[in-house]
């Protein structure tokens, strides 16, 4: 029988370094109960070495949940996997993907795809300390690898360690001569690999992730025999065509709102906790502003908020004018 978190995996929100920050997820998790949410990559350095145990802070509404942990050090990993399973994740995940100097400098992220036999061991340091379960995402491979030969390895090498589910992100890294945001773009997508590795790995439960724009297209590898899919950048930037109908549409579930104007209005308790406790409208509002991408009055809405949100003393009367730009249009 499969556990909560990995039967909402067939849906997942892909870690976005910058953007899923726990604004967001609360915001995504209004839009849609039964999808998989990721927190921003954590290191493990950051938390084992410098004590950041504030970035493991999330609220329970936002389950399930997992964490994504960067690091390359097994008995480090351990550690952090430890405390993000004490702070009640549901799901501890390697990166082994993110192509940034940075991440490369600290010998983690995509670089690790050279590595297999460092990533199963760091995958059984972390299951031998936690209960919940370690996945791991990934590349097809990176640089002049031949992701038809080193993937295969790869996924063999680090279940045999006991991971059973992964993410494959369906694009080849550079680590040299492409900027991350040209990573997530010009390397050519390879899906019928991961579909391949589905069909020679049936045991695994399998995610396929990169360039996914629609719902539709996700559905379509899920009635293609993948188990699961990850997106990223659509699920933020069109969070209502994407998330607002996934739950009916991938889990047939009943969707817990009717339309992005009643996730406005959901947010606005959270907004107002936010600010009581010191902190600034911008912070959550810039994760709002592709809620109405598509629709007449999404103009305004961005406008209004863009332009407001960041002023001293902005709040929930600033949302609720945006929304007012946006039925506005709608009536008329």
């Amino acid at each position: 029988m499969k556990s909560k978190v990995e039967s909402s995996a067939r849906l997942s929100v892909a870690p976005m370094m910058d953007w899923t920050d726990r604004h967001c997820r609360y915001l995504h998790r209004l839009i849609s109960r039964e999808t998989l949410l990721y927190t921003e990559m954590v290191t493990a350095p950051a938390l084992v070495r410098g004590g950041a145990v504030h970035l493991l802070e999330f609220s329970p509404a936002e389950h399930p949940i997992a964490l994504q942990l960067g690091g390359s050090d097994p008995r480090e990993l351990a550690e952090a996997a430890r405390l993000g399973a004490d702070a009640g994740y549901d799901e501890i995940n390697l990166n082994v993907g993110c192509p940034s100097d940075r991440v490369q400098s600290g010998t983690f992220g995509a670089v690790l795809m050279k590595q297999p036999e460092l990533v199963a061991e760091c995958c059984a340091a972390m299951i031998a300390e936690v209960d919940v379960e370690v996945t791991v995402k990934c590349r097809i491979g990176v640089d002049d690898q031949e992701p038809r030969e080193v993937l295969p390895a790869f996924l063999e090498t680090v279940a045999a360690a006991g991971v059973g589910r992964f993410a494959i992100h369906a694009r080849k890294a550079w680590l040299k001569g492409l900027s991350p945001k040209e990573n997530r773009d010009i390397p050519p997508l390879d899906y019928p690999l991961v579909q391949e590795m589905k069909a020679a790995f049936p045991q695994l439960h399998l995610s396929v992730n990169g360039g996914i724009a629609s719902l539709e297209q996700a559905r379509g590898f899920l009635a293609a025999g993948l188990d699961g899919v990850m997106i990223g950048r659509a699920a933020y930037h069109q969070p209502w065509d994407i998330l607002g109908q996934a739950d009916a549409a991938v889990y047939g579930a009943t969707a817990p709102l009717a339309g992005p104007d009643e996730a406005v209005r959901a947010m606005l308790p959270y907004i107002e906790t936010h600010l009581a406790a010191g902190g600034r409208l911008h912070q959550i509002s810039r994760h709002m502003l592709g809620l109405f991408a598509g629709r007449p009055g999404a103009r305004q809405w961005r406008r209004v908020l863009s332009e407001g949100a960041s002023q001293k003393g902005a709040g929930p009367e600033l949302v609720l004018r945006a929304l007012s730009e946006v039925e506005g249009v709608t009536a008329g």
